[in-house]
Formats: C-alpha cells, sequence, structure tokens
C-alpha cells in the first residue's frame, strides 16, 4: 500500500474509535450541548420581548439562532480538547507510537470525528431552533450550502486548535479549563445584541474576534442580511485558525515524550 492508503486506513480507524467511544459515553457530548439549547430558550423565553426592542419574539428568534449555531460548535470542540488530553495522559499514544500506524492518524481521527459530532450538535440545535418559531424561507439552495460550508469551516479551525489546548492541558481538567474561551467569546460577540448597541469602548472586542463575522456572515446567508466584508473576514479567521491550530497540535504531538 502506498503512504496515502496507509495513512488514510489509519485515520479511518482512529475516526471509528472516537466515534465509539462519542456513541458509548455520550455524557460529555450532551452536557456541552445543553449549554446552546438552554441559552437559546432562555434568551427567547425569558429575555426575547426586551431584547427584541419592539420587534417582537419572532424577529429575535432569526437574529439569534445563527449565533447560537456558532456558539454551539464552541462548546461541542471542549469535549475534543479533553479527549485528547486524556489519550495524552492515559498512556494510550505512547502505545499507538510503538505500532506500525500513520503517526498522524490519531489527531486526524481526533480531527474528523469532532467535526462530524459538530454538525450533528449543529443540526440538533437547529431542530430546536425551527421548533420554536426559527424560519430561513428566502434561503436559495447555494446560499444554505454556503451555510453548511462556513459551519463546517468554522468546526474544522475550532477543532484544531482545541487539539492544541488538549495537547498542552497537564489533564482533562486543565483542558475543558483551558478550552473555555471557545464558550466565552460568543457570549462577548454579536450573538445576542447588535454592535450598535454596545458601549463605544467594548465594540471593538466584539467585532475584531473570530466569532462575529462568522455570525453576521451565517445571518446573511439564513436571513438576506447585509454581509459586507464579514464574509471575508469569517473565511480568513478560519483559514487562519485551522493553519494556526495544526502547526502547534503537530509540533506539540511529535515534540510530547509521553
Amino acid at each position: 500500500m502506498s503512504s496515502l492508503a496507509l495513512a488514510v486506513r489509519d485515520s479511518s480507524t482512529m475516526l471509528r474509535r472516537n466515534l465509539l467511544h462519542a456513541r458509548r459515553y455520550p455524557s460529555m457530548t450532551l452536557n456541552l450541548l445543553l449549554t446552546p439549547v438552554m441559552l437559546l430558550l432562555l434568551f427567547v423565553y425569558i429575555f426575547g420581548d426586551a431584547m427584541s426592542g419592539g420587534a417582537g419574539r419572532d424577529a429575535y428568534i432569526a437574529y439569534l439562532v445563527p449565533g447560537i449555531l456558532l456558539m454551539t460548535i464552541g462548546s461541542t470542540t471542549i469535549g475534543t480538547a479533553v479527549s485528547v488530553s486524556t489519550d495524552m495522559n492515559e498512556g494510550i499514544i505512547a502505545r499507538f507510537r510503538t505500532m506500525a500506524i500513520h503517526r498522524g492518524s490519531v489527531l486526524v481521527g481526533h480531527v474528523v470525528g469532532s467535526v462530524l459530532q459538530c454538525l450533528a450538535s449543529v443540526v440538533l440545535v437547529g431542530a430546536v431552533g425551527v421548533a420554536i418559531g426559527f424560519r430561513s424561507t428566502d434561503a436559495t439552495v447555494l446560499e444554505w450550502l454556503a451555510a453548511f460550508g462556513l459551519l463546517t469551516g468554522f468546526a474544522l479551525a475550532l477543532t484544531w486548535i482545541a487539539v492544541g489546548m488538549g495537547l498542552v492541558s497537564p489533564n482533562a481538567e486543565a483542558a475543558s479549563n483551558n478550552a473555555m474561551p471557545l464558550i466565552f467569546l460568543p457570549l462577548i460577540s454579536s450573538a445576542f445584541v447588535p454592535l450598535d448597541g454596545m458601549p463605544g469602548w467594548f465594540r471593538p472586542i466584539a467585532e475584531y474576534q473570530p466569532f462575529t463575522p462568522a455570525i453576521e456572515t451565517l445571518r446573511g446567508l439564513l436571513l438576506g442580511t447585509e454581509i459586507g466584508h464579514n464574509g471575508w473576514l469569517a473565511l480568513g479567521w478560519c483559514l487562519g485558525l485551522a493553519a494556526l491550530g495544526w502547526f502547534w497540535a503537530a509540533a506539540k504531538f511529535d515534540s510530547d515524550p509521553k
């Protein structure tokens, strides 16, 4: 077999391993999934009328759901950081390194498995959004495909960052704490309120971070709002974070003595 065929075979094996772990121990995924669902329901039914500024709860649901979908990705990737840290500190990686398998397949299995879990979580949270009134009737097929591509790219980028966080964490608890910014950043973005409603000193913090351009781009694709330069910014963040996470994870994985 060629080296590429071996890499694909070993990566597929590692992917199956990670998916089996997720299926057998679903508590981590379910706990992380509860955060965006609870925030969605809280902000719609408790704060919805006040946050809508008089536009009505339905308008606020339409505004809120794209941000919650991207928050779901950030929340789900915390499980990846924990899973990678657990593998690194329980000795299984050392065992894999003694076996005749492609070295990068371990990380690739984690990444692909995490992206699939992210997309499944997005579908579930999106179904909750539809159940409480979210609609995207004006989006074309091309816009839906672009939205799916954005969600996939963002999931891939954050997953590589989460893998790096898991590799540098001494234990699973530290990995979970190190990955908390992936949930915290959406809270200080345009996910819940428009940038125009933020204080002047705080607005640049919310505007120049990865989640805000991605959220505004997803809103534009699903709801027909203005995207402007946010599309290019979202693409740049996806590529930049994916590259940073990949180099970080590869360097740490190759140098780690464990």
